[in-house]
C-alpha cells in the first residue's frame, strides 16, 4: 500500500459480512424517515399544486422518487454494499486520493452546516407557532439553546438519538394522516389558482430531487450495512421512491383540501393546514418541533464525521462547535427560511457528483475500481460544469428561459456530471489506481 495515500484512507476497514443487515431494519426506515421531515414538504404545495391538479403533482411525484432511486441513490449504494466502505473513501475513485478531501469530503460537511441551520429555524418557528408568539428575540434564544444542546448531543451521544429515531420519525407520519383526514372533504373542490400542468410536475421533481441529492450519494454509507443487491433495490424503492410519494402526496393533498374546503386565498401555507385542526395543532406544532431534534443531530453528526475525517488535527468537539456556531448564524438570519433555494444548491452541488459516480460505476464494469492518484481531474471537471450547470440563477446574462423556477437544472446537473465524466475518462483524463489492500 503506497505511504502517501492519507490516513482516512488506509484506516478504513470494510464492514463485515457477519455485520450486514437487512433493507426492512435499515435502508427502509432510515429514508422514509428522511422524508417524513417536515423541511421536505414545508413549502411543496405552493410551487406545485399553485400550478397543478394534484393528481399532477402526485404523478410528479413518483417521478421523483423513481429517478431519486435510479439516479442519485442507486450506483453510490452499489458501491458501498460491494465495497463495505463509507462514501469519504468510495468517493476516492471518482474524485482521487486528494481530491477526495474536498469533494465529497469537506463539501458534504459544508452542506451538512446549511442543513441543521434549516433543521433548528424550522423547529424553532413551529415551537414559536405552538407558543402562538412571533418574538424575534425569544426566536433567537430558542435557536441558539436548541442548536448548542444538539451540536454536544451530536458530540457525546448520538447512539442515544439513534434508539429515538426508531419512533420519533414516524410522529410526523402520524401528525400529517391526522391532518389529511381534518381536510379530505375539500380536496375534490381545489382549483389551482393558475394553470400549467408542466410547471406543478417538474416544480415536484426539482423540490424532492434538490431536498435528496446529498442523501442519494450518502447511500454508500446506508449501502455498506447492507447484505446484497436485493437489499439496495428493496430498502432504496420503499424508503425513498414509496417515501418521496407517500410524505410529499399527503402534504399536497391536505393543503388542496385546506384550500378547497375554506376556499380562501392560496397562501399554500402547510402551518395554516395545521392550524385548521383546531384545539390540537398547539400540540401538533411542538410535535413536529420535536420530530427535527433527529434530523438535528443526525446532520450535525455527519458535519462532524466530514470535519474530523477530513482535518484530523482539528478536536472533533471544536470542528463540531464551529459549525453548528455558523448554523446559528444562518437560521438568525434568516438564510436558511429560503428552502427551495437552498434545495437548489444541493442538487447542483451533489447533482454532478452521483452523476459522475454512476459513470465511475459502469465505466468500472458495476464494482468500484479503487482509489485514483492524486486527483481525478475527470471528477473535478465534471463536478464543476455540472455545478454552473445546476446554479442557472447565478449566472448572469442568461436567457430568461434558463433561469425559470420550473427549470429541471437539477437533473441537467447530474447528466452533465455523467456526460463529462464518461468522455473525460475515455480520453483517459484519470489517473492510475493505487492499491488499498484487500477490498471485499
Amino acid at each position: 500500500m503506497e505511504r502517501n495515500i492519507p490516513e482516512y484512507i488506509r484506516q478504513s476497514v470494510p464492514v463485515p459480512a457477519s455485520s450486514r443487515v437487512p433493507w426492512y431494519s435499515s435502508t427502509f426506515p432510515s429514508y422514509f424517515g428522511i422524508f417524513l421531515f417536515v423541511g421536505y414538504y414545508l413549502q411543496l404545495a405552493g410551487p406545485t399544486i399553485g400550478y397543478a391538479s394534484p393528481t399532477v403533482v402526485l404523478w410528479g411525484l413518483v417521478v421523483a422518487g423513481l429517478l431519486c432511486f435510479g439516479l442519485y441513490y442507486y450506483a453510490p449504494a452499489m458501491l458501498g454494499m460491494q465495497t463495505g466502505r463509507s462514501l469519504y473513501v468510495v468517493g476516492t475513485s471518482t474524485f482521487g486520493t486528494t481530491g477526495g478531501f474536498l469533494i465529497p469530503g469537506i463539501l458534504m460537511g459544508l452542506l451538512q452546516v446549511g442543513w441543521v441551520a434549516v433543521d433548528a429555524a424550522i423547529a424553532t418557528g413551529f415551537i414559536l407557532k405552538g407558543l402562538g408568539l412571533t418574538s424575534r428575540f425569544l426566536y433567537t434564544v430558542i435557536a441558539v439553546v436548541w442548536l448548542y444542546s444538539l451540536g454536544w448531543v451530536a458530540i457525546k451521544g448520538i447512539h442515544y438519538v439513534g434508539q429515538v429515531a426508531k419512533f420519533l420519525n414516524w410522529v410526523p407520519f402520524l401528525m400529517m394522516l391526522i391532518v389529511l383526514w381534518a381536510n379530505r372533504s375539500g380536496i375534490p373542490n381545489y382549483k389551482p389558482a393558475q394553470h400549467e400542468p408542466l410547471t406543478g410536475f417538474l416544480n415536484a421533481l426539482i423540490i424532492t430531487i434538490g431536498f435528496f441529492a446529498t442523501a442519494g450519494a450518502a447511500g454508500t454509507d446506508f449501502g455498506m450495512n447492507n447484505r446484497n443487491r436485493r437489499d439496495i433495490v428493496l430498502g432504496g424503492l420503499t424508503g425513498i421512491a414509496a417515501g418521496a410519494v407517500i410524505a410529499g402526496g399527503i402534504e399536497v393533498l391536505s393543503v388542496a383540501g385546506y384550500l378547497g374546503k375554506t376556499g380562501g386565498l392560496p397562501a399554500y401555507a402547510y402551518t395554516d393546514t395545521i392550524a385548521s385542526v383546531g384545539a390540537l395543532a398547539p400540540v401538533m406544532f411542538f410535535l413536529f418541533a420535536a420530530a427535527c431534534l433527529v434530523p438535528t443531530c443526525f446532520s450535525a453528526f455527519i458535519a462532524a464525521n466530514s470535519f474530523s475525517t477530513m482535518l484530523p488535527k482539528v478536536p472533533r468537539s471544536v470542528s463540531t462547535l464551529t459549525g453548528v456556531t455558523l448554523s446559528a448564524v444562518l437560521a438568525i438570519t434568516g438564510v436558511a427560511d429560503k428552502l427551495l433555494g437552498f434545495f437548489s444548491l444541493i442538487a447542483a452541488s451533489f447533482g454532478p457528483i452521483c452523476g459522475a459516480m454512476l459513470a465511475d460505476y459502469l465505466l468500472a464494469g458495476r464494482r468500484w475500481s479503487g482509489p485514483r492518484r492524486g486527483i481525478n481531474w475527470a471528477g473535478y471537471i465534471a463536478w464543476i460544469i455540472g455545478f454552473l450547470v445546476g446554479m442557472p440563477s447565478q449566472i448572469p446574462g442568461l436567457p430568461p428561459a434558463l433561469v425559470k423556477a420550473d427549470n429541471p437544472a437539477a437533473l441537467y446537473a447530474f447528466a452533465s456530471g455523467f456526460v463529462i465524466y464518461f468522455v473525460l475518462a475515455k480520453l483517459g483524463l484519470r489517473p492510475p489506481v493505487v492499491e488499498l489492500g484487500d477490498r471485499v
